[in-house]
């Protein structure tokens, strides 16, 4: 067991401080079910003590957590002040609309926050309306890519969140951007669990892993596997790694949705089973040192 890790992806909000449509009556549901029981202010107290606190927890990065688009710089500046005051979290990374015509400005006022690293915008499209997050696929769009181009100006990464279907032309973008850090997000999120799902997932994930830009996370899968098992979740953490090699792989909770699903204890504890035949040096870049690397924290 590894006496800290660096988590790679976690979420905090005040609801009274920024809106997130997400966790705003009256809830949608999709792909995570019934988020109710975390529609409320999870702080970084909370997240700590979820965690079993900063004993355990040496570093942490913050992934923008679904604020209105509007609000995603305030949503920055207010993580910035509790990292200037609480340390944590030491990276943080920040939404931004690509393909909005203001973008450049924005990321302009992101960056200048010293713990941005890197922008996410989910870009998870779907056929079924109930699993889509986006009205389009925008790994298609010119004038998002366009944007895109714009984050090699401030040095920041792409945390990708995407379904397998898109992973191809997720691919090809980033052999486009080879001086663009990707980080995918969330194991790749295998969505559909029957034969051709699963092929997808697999597919695609090998074609991720041939661009060496691309790091993946290995999280979320609690959400699309609410009664999850250590032998559920056994092929997917291990060919990931099998594909992307343990310099590329980091593990992360994605809470406070996955604790939907799980206490952090008891998935940690599943990743560490899953691993435990790996060596001590393999295992610290996954739950450590690959994380502080990529986030440059």
């Amino acid at each position: 067991m590894q006496d800290q890790i660096v988590d790679a992806h976690m979420h905090l909000w005040d609801l009274e401080k920024i809106r997130y449509p997400w966790l705003t009556p009256p809830l949608p549901v999709g792909v995570t079910g019934d988020v109710s029981a975390i529609a409320r202010p999870y702080l970084l107290d909370d997240y700590l003590r979820d965690a079993g606190g900063p004993g355990r927890i040496a570093k942490v990065v913050h992934v923008e957590a679904g604020a209105n688009p509007a609000d995603s710089l305030a949503e920055t500046r207010w993580l910035q002040g509790i990292a200037d005051t609480r340390g944590f979290p030491q990276a943080i990374v920040a939404h931004a609309e690509l393909n909005s015509p203001t973008v450049a400005a924005l990321l302009e006022q992101h960056a200048a926050h010293p713990n941005v690293r890197g922008i996410r915008q989910i870009l998870n499209w779907h056929p079924d309306p109930q699993k889509t997050y986006t009205p389009r696929d925008l790994l298609t769009d010119a004038a998002w890519e366009k944007g895109f181009g714009l984050l090699r100006k401030h040095g920041f990464s792409f945390d990708l969140q995407i379904y397998p279907a898109q992973m191809p032309a997720a691919a090809r973008l980033a052999s486009r951007h080879p001086d663009v850090q990707f980080v995918l997000n969330h194991t790749g999120m295998p969505v559909d669990r029957d034969a051709s799902g699963r092929q997808a997932w697999r597919t695609g994930m090998q074609a991720l892993a041939q661009q060496p830009n691309v790091a993946v996370k290995i999280s979320g899968l609690a959400m699309l596997d609410w009664q999850w098992s250590l032998e559920s979740l056994r092929p997917f953490v291990l060919q990931t790694i099998e594909l992307f090699g343990s310099d590329r792989c980091l593990f992360a909770s994605n809470f406070p949705v996955d604790r939907l699903f799980g206490s952090f204890a008891r998935q940690y504890g599943a990743y560490e089973s899953l691993v435990a035949a790996l060596s001590e040096t393999e295992r610290a870049k996954m739950f450590v040192t690959n994380a502080a690397r990529i986030y440059r924290i």
